[in-house]
């Protein structure tokens, strides 16, 4: 089982790629592993219905007894069989649904693949915690997979809307899951329903989790987002809507009925908001005009009746659920098909305007009507069987004296009868002809997409006559509930009370389609008690404005007051505590060698003056002496490899002040001079003041022992001498997962700061610099042809038009950088191009000298990506955006994407080993001349760590470096003579770029432009 989700995960990763080279065939070929995963899961049955179930455990997290646990017995063997099958038709549906240039269709094929192996692990978890997390990953795969038309806003609010009804239950659902796990003792879910908790956690943990279930499942009062997710592709609602996501609760309902279904909260929930479902459901369905919409309140009324079906808690009551279950996931699927088929060749779903269908296309009409007829419970289908069994159980409980018995009976009854009226109403509307409408234009589809919808409907037939060989499967689960095991399945069982109940529903069913006019008028003056999406809007809208007047209220004083906000609030919460603190240390130490008071007192001069000068690049650099302050304290106390990731960060931090100033005034509040000075004073030197008590506190509050005495074996059991390193990449690898996870989210903010449109591809390259080739190394000039005369331009390097010697110079002298004469002469220095050319290749060395040094010496993947990335900034500082294009053109997005990527993989593939996340290895040989060397797996994750710091510097530059340089050269053309010509390659059309004057010569980004003298008339 853990292979095969690990297939789902791989070959989601790659289906993007595969989609670029494949189109829509990728879905055919992406389809074969689902299929292969249910023809793998039937050589299992055997064994499963003899008992023994397929158990897998990879250990995880021992301390909280957390493990990769799958199980997989009778009930999770159905549901992944209908995972699997259904999900291996839909994707070779969607093959024929889509067209080659349908948007997003890699991304999309990713989602439904990986949505069919999250369910897979959802049914098969045996661990509540894995559980709970396959649970949340459904919510976040069918938000994706229902906004999939981003373009559109009712596709956007639909999957929002679902997200967070999901969501709001599975949060509920997890504190039910934690407690039943502590008053348990296990998180095992098999032992937790052998062993039930019982007593007021047990009810209290088992409706939390219900809730869960029960807003996966849309049920009332979670209903209304089922049928706004509608907005989805259809492929999304036949498989997700249909036969997977929500049968998540359905599933939930069973796998708990055998140990919980005896409490007292369980019925109220179960069968109570599932009668009240199935009618609601059942009811507005019959007002539907869209066969969308008319399938969707269909399967809200299908899910109700399925979770008080398998929730009842008999035996009976539990092999009629599974049999519904199965029967459902067959006929639903398949309409939802159907109506994909439809909506494709008459181009509209609403029924009013279609007409003569059905005899037109006579094998799609055949296919949904069979499937009507299964969820109408018509013989002989699967559906009629699954019906029969569900009146003979709650007749059976009714004989019993089970009050609830009379509530699902009666429920079952009436829903049983909006079902037949509402699948009448399908069939009707989509394939006859009516007399008042004309006959629809129709595109034919292709034959082949009749394939996977008449395969699901063939199965509700065949299903039903061999309901004999697929009973043991469906009885190996019921029979773990109460109850006696006489009853069988069957299509025929003869002239029984369930039958008379099914010809009466046939009956009053055939009677609602009869007066379907005097339904309507009357559901028309039936005003909708239950209606909660109006109470969902109304939610959304309260708590849009709730968030509006806090933040206006907060943040009305700008970024001051905000800030003034929070340190307050720092201030008051940990003064007060700090006050209240009884454990102080017993003595004060002041300094520990002579220079810490001397380097103490120059950072706070240095800290003071900041808070106080006008010029801001002043005020820059004097918070950088506070940095590298502590890069000398780090150096003097014995700590090497922070002072030098301190120095390095410093070192990058200035200089990104640095490129964004640049854009903004060089005197701080130029036009607004700064008010309470005094309060901020106070607010300042308080928050100082807490800051420092805390430091104290902390070092008086020690209740244990100090775990650093341990540090050096764990080092040396990691394989490494450099402690702190190993900290980082081996015993506190989680902490630095997260880190870089945020270096990642930082590099997308900034970039989607500064980018007005796409950021894909890399820095700018000399290839695009109009007017220049490049030839090995140098960058030569191209005459324009005799046509092009430019008007003379005001020189901006002297306006008086005075000789400009240095700028001539510049620009006949050797170019060291490869983009070196994109820069204006005026501001070109051949000192710091020599410098640059000389020292960065040998950074770049000792950068991945330091990455693989780490473990043993001071360095490691954040020092030497810091390096690199220093690197990388004085290429860009020496030659600007076109030299950034030339050392490094990657995209800095895979840089980040492949580094994080390796990462992660590094954490989890100890787990394709048997051994718990982040598990190390070590290969060790030994090299002549180099000794033994040794590699491992946190080598790995440190590389990782490397590609994500450059790729972060590289995607800094990119944004607050080139990006702004483009945007000012713009700003600067526009304010010319609005002349234009081919941009930088990054998609638009710019004006003049770079162009200067010296001496009366004009240049373009550095190259030499044919004069107006020099022109030929």
């Amino acid at each position: 089982m853990i292979a095969s989700l690990a297939a789902f995960a791989v070959a989601a990763l790659v289906t993007p790629l595969l989609a670029k080279w494949l189109g829509r065939r990728v879905f055919a070929v992406i389809a074969l592993l689902p299929a292969a995963v249910f023809v793998l899961l039937r050589t299992w049955m055997p064994g499963i219905l003899a008992g023994t179930p397929v158990v897998e455990i990879v250990p995880w997290i021992p301390t909280l007894d957390i493990a990769l646990s799958f199980r997989l017995d009778a009930l999770a063997l159905l549901l992944a069989l209908i995972v699997t099958g259904v999900g291996a038709l839909v994707l070779l549906y969607c093959m024929h649904y889509f067209a080659d240039d349908e948007p997003a269709l890699g991304r999309f094929a990713a989602l439904l693949l990986a949505f069919a192996g999250v369910m897979f692990g959802l049914v098969t978890a045996d661990d509540v915690f894995i559980l709970f997390t396959f649970w949340e990953a459904t919510s976040v795969l069918s938000y994706l997979l229902i906004g999939h038309y981003t373009g559109r806003k009712e596709s956007r609010g639909a999957a929002l809307q679902a997200l967070t009804v999901t969501t709001f239950g599975g949060l509920a659902m997890l504190v039910g899951l934690v407690i039943l796990a502590v008053d348990g003792g296990t998180t095992s879910l098999s032992e937790l329903i052998a062993n039930p908790v019982t007593g007021a956690a047990g009810e209290w943990a088992i409706a939390l989790v219900l809730l869960g279930a029960i807003s996966k499942s849309a049920l009332v009062p979670f209903h209304f987002w089922l049928p706004a997710a509608m907005a989805a592709p259809t492929p999304v609602s036949a498989y997700l809507h249909a036969a997977a996501m929500v049968k998540a609760g359905v599933y939930l309902v069973a796998r708990l009925a055998p140990g919980y279904a005896d409490l007292e909260v369980w019925h109220p929930i179960v069968v109570g908001l599932g009668a009240l479902t199935m009618l609601v459901g059942g009811w507005r369905a019959l007002r539907q005009y869209d066969l969308k919409l008319l399938l969707a309140y269909g399967t809200v009324s299908q899910l109700g009746f399925l979770v008080m079906v398998t929730g009842f808690g008999t035996r009976d009551a539990a092999l009629a659920g599974v049999t519904l279950l199965l029967a459902h996931a067959l006929f639903k699927a398949t309409l939802f098909l159907v109506v994909g088929i439809v909506d494709h060749a008459a181009g509209t779903r609403d029924w009013r305007k279609l007409s003569g269908v059905g005899r037109r296309m006579p094998v799609i009409a055949t296919i949904g009507i069979v499937a009507a007829a299964s969820m109408a419970g018509v013989p002989p289908l699967l559906g009629f069987v699954a019906k029969e069994a569900v009146f003979t159980a709650f007749l059976d409980a009714v004989a019993a004296g089970d009050a609830w018995a009379w509530i699902a009976l009666i429920a079952a009854f009436a829903g049983s009868v909006l079902t037949v009226a509402y699948s009448v109403r399908f069939v009707w509307g989509a394939f006859s002809s009516k007399q008042d409408v004309a006959d629809c234009p129709l595109h034919a589809p292709s034959p082949a997409i009749a394939v996977a919808p008449g395969l699901l409907a063939g199965a509700s037939i065949v299903a039903a006559f061999a309901i004999t060989f697929i009973e043991p499967l469906l009885a190996a689960y019921a029979d773990e509930l109460p109850g006696s095991h006489d009853y069988h399945l069957a299509l025929w069982h003869g002239l029984e009370p369930a039958l008379a109940i099914s010809a009466v529903v046939f009956a009053l069913g055939a009677l609602l389609v009869w007066g379907r006019q005097r339904v309507a008028r009357l559901q028309a003056s039936v005003a909708p008690v239950l209606d909660s999406a109006r109470g969902y809007l109304g939610i959304v809208s309260i708590v849009d404005r709730l968030a509006a007047t806090v933040t206006t209220t907060i943040q009305s004083r700008g970024l001051p007051g905000y800030l003034a906000i929070i340190v307050a609030v720092f201030i008051g919460g940990l003064g007060t505590l700090s006050i209240l603190n009884t454990s102080w240390p017993s003595e004060i130490r002041l300094w520990d060698y002579p220079a810490q008071p001397f380097l103490a007192f120059v950072m706070a001069v240095a800290a003071i003056a900041a808070a106080t000068v006008r010029q801001r690049m002043t005020a820059v650099l004097l918070v950088s002496v506070t940095g590298y302050g502590l890069v000398l304290l780090f150096g003097m106390s014995g700590a090497p490899d922070l002072a030098l990731t301190q120095a390095l960060v410093e070192t990058i931090v200035l200089v990104v002040f640095v490129l964004v100033l640049r854009r903004l005034p060089k005197q701080i509040a130029q036009r607004n001079p700064p008010v309470h000075k005094l309060a901020r004073g106070i607010i300042g030197a308080l928050a100082g003041i807490v800051m420092g008590v805390l430091g104290l506190v902390a070092l008086g509050a020690r209740i244990e022992p100090t775990i650093a005495e341990g540090l050096p074996a764990l080092a040396l059991e990691a394989h490494g001498k450099n402690i702190v390193n190993v900290m980082l990449v081996d015993i506190r690898a989680w902490d630095t997962l997260g880190e870089i996870s945020v270096l990642v989210a930082v590099a997308t903010g900034v970039a989607s700061l500064i980018f007005v449109s796409g950021r894909t591809g890399g820095a700018p390259r000399l290839d695009h610099v109009e007017g220049l080739v490049n030839r090995r190394d140098r960058l030569t000039p191209v005459p324009e042809p005799a046509w092009s005369i430019r008007a003379p331009r005001t020189s901006l390097a002297d306006t008086a038009g005075e000789t400009d010697a240095a700028g001539e110079a510049a620009e006949t002298r050797q170019t060291w950088l490869l983009a070196g004469r994109t820069i204006s002469p005026r501001n070109r220095s051949i000192l710091i191009e020599v410098l640059v050319r000389l020292l960065f290749h040998p950074a770049i060395i000792v950068s991945v000298f330091l990455l693989f040094v780490g473990h043993n010496a001071p360095g490691g993947g954040f020092a030497g990506g810091l390096l690199a990335g220093l690197a990388l900034v004085a290429r860009y500082l020496a030659g600007g955006r076109y030299e950034l294009g030339e050392a490094a053109p990657v995209d800095a997005g895979r840089l980040l994407g492949t580094g994080l990527l390796l990462a992660a993989g590094t954490a989890a593939g100890s787990l394709l080993f048997g051994g718990p996340v982040f598990e190390s290895a070590w290969f060790e040989t030994e090299v002549p001349l180099l000794g033994t060397i040794s590699i491992g797996t946190s080598t790995l994750f440190d590389i990782g760590v490397y590609l994500v710091v450059v790729g972060l510097v590289l995607d800094i530059l990119r944004s607050l470096g080139g990006e702004v340089d483009r945007q000012e050269e713009r700003q600067t053309a526009d304010d010319g003579d609005g002349d234009f010509t081919t941009g930088d390659g990054e998609g638009a059309a710019e004006h003049d770029e770079g162009v200067e004057h010296a001496d009366g010569v004009e240049y373009r980004d550095g190259a030499r432009l044919p004069q107006p003298e020099e022109a030929r008339p």
